[in-house]
């Protein structure tokens, strides 16, 4: 067996190493190498503009986490085979491979019922067409069909690679240092019993940590009334260039863009006409913004200034509550910015958005995170807590948003 590797360096781990084979060929493939084009935080920039990290830096992140945590189960004596280290690394590469530009702005509307996940699924079986089989046990593994489901489980669960290193870079690329989580004791601290991860009981505060760090990340970070004021402008604008391209006024856009904007793109079709898949994995944020600048300048008076407010960073006004927004201030929003743009009611309906955001922390119906204890039982992360928070985590917060269009009278 050849040792030669690529040595990476990464700001947040270090060095990585990527053997040489089949992990070194994932990398390079322009599959994974379109990653490198797509920014893992989307439009979270316009609040933390240091946030530029790359979809491709986070899956090599994934990568090491990965091959840490292997390292670590196989030194307690969890016997995992060299093909199977190897197929649970190649399907962390992957996993985020279906991501599309602004990934969940995009899922709602150019692309429909068709998540990211499906995406990687079918991107990885077609590498595992071009690689001669090389990635079955990977999908196995990926698709939770394998024997050894706690592979599974660090691919896809409560404490896999992802969460592991989106968490700590993210915290790192947007300056939240109370995102920072200990990813590398609680790898060490990882353990398996009865074909399920557990965490020993001395990793219980990691993982408090980890679970505080989740949320404070989520409503700080991911859901910051300015991302999801941002997001949703960039939602009205390629909402607002489908309906002028399905009345047939012509549009400036990229090849791949332009598909998606012309035809109407469902899940069934999207399964069906292989074009779609062909089209999409040419797509990356380069098409998206190239599209905003060019459509700034465009007649149609909305999609001129959804696109201006986005290339310009002038965000929608956004209010949060608690409770549902009434009907008569949506209206009420919906006459003045009609006014004042001289729009129709329909028009300026896409100046204001109404959504709601729901989540919780840990739903130990999900996958729960087990702590072992050293007579061999185990318990439930929020049975072993002595913090009240964990209770407080599972419980569902949901939010409601007013996004709307800042008016100047």
């Amino acid at each position: 067996m050849s040792y030669e590797r690529k040595i990476i360096n990464d700001p947040v781990f270090g060095f990585i190493n990527i053997p040489k084979g089949l992990l070194y060929d994932l990398v390079r493939h322009p599959l994974l190498q379109r990653l490198t084009r797509i920014r893992q935080l989307g439009l979270s920039s316009v609040v933390y503009p240091g946030a530029q990290h790359t979809r491709f830096q986070h899956s090599l992140g994934a990568f090491y986490l990965m091959t840490e945590a292997i390292q670590h189960l196989t030194a307690k004596g969890n016997f995992i085979f060299d093909s199977e280290a190897e197929a649970v690394e190649a399907a962390i590469l992957m996993h985020d491979s279906g991501h599309g530009p602004f990934s969940h702005g995009l899922e709602d509307t150019i692309v429909r019922g068709v998540s990211h996940e499906d995406i990687s699924l079918l991107l990885m079986e077609r590498i595992n067409r071009e690689m001669n089989g090389q990635l079955t046990l990977a999908i196995r593994i990926f698709k939770d069909e394998y024997p050894k489901r706690f592979l599974h489980q660090l691919v896809s669960g409560q404490l896999d690679m992802d969460r592991l290193d989106y968490l700590r870079r993210d915290s790192f690329y947007t300056g939240v240092t109370e995102g920072n989580i200990g990813s590398a004791r609680i790898i060490k601290m990882l353990d398996v019993k009865d074909d399920h991860l557990v965490v020993e009981q001395k990793g219980i505060y990691s993982i408090e940590n980890f679970l505080m760090a989740r949320r404070l990340m989520y409503w700080q970070v991911y859901l910051h009334k300015a991302s999801v004021a941002y997001e949703r402008m960039l939602i009205a604008a390629l909402l607002r260039a489908k309906e002028l391209a399905s009345q047939g006024t012509e549009l400036f856009a990229s090849p791949a863009l332009r598909f998606f904007l012309y035809n109407d793109v469902d899940r069934t079709r999207f399964y069906a006409d292989p074009e779609c898949l062909e089209q999409f994995i040419r797509l990356d944020d380069n098409d998206i913004w190239t599209a905003l600048k060019v459509w700034s300048d465009h007649p149609d008076k909305v999609l001129s200034t959804l696109s201006a407010g986005m290339v310009n960073r002038r965000l929608f006004k956004v209010e949060i509550t608690s409770e549902p927004v009434t009907e008569e201030r949506r209206q009420e929003l919906l006459s003045r910015i009609a006014s004042e743009l001289e729009l129709t009611p329909a028009e300026a309906a896409y100046f204001v958005s109404v959504p709601s955001i729901e989540k919780n922390m840990y739903n130990p119906a999900d996958d729960s995170i087990d702590i072992l204890y050293k007579d061999g039982s185990t318990k439930n992360i929020a049975e072993a807590s002595d913090m009240l928070n964990i209770q407080l985590l599972s419980k569902k917060v949901k939010k409601y948003y007013l996004c709307y269009l800042r008016l100047h009278r």
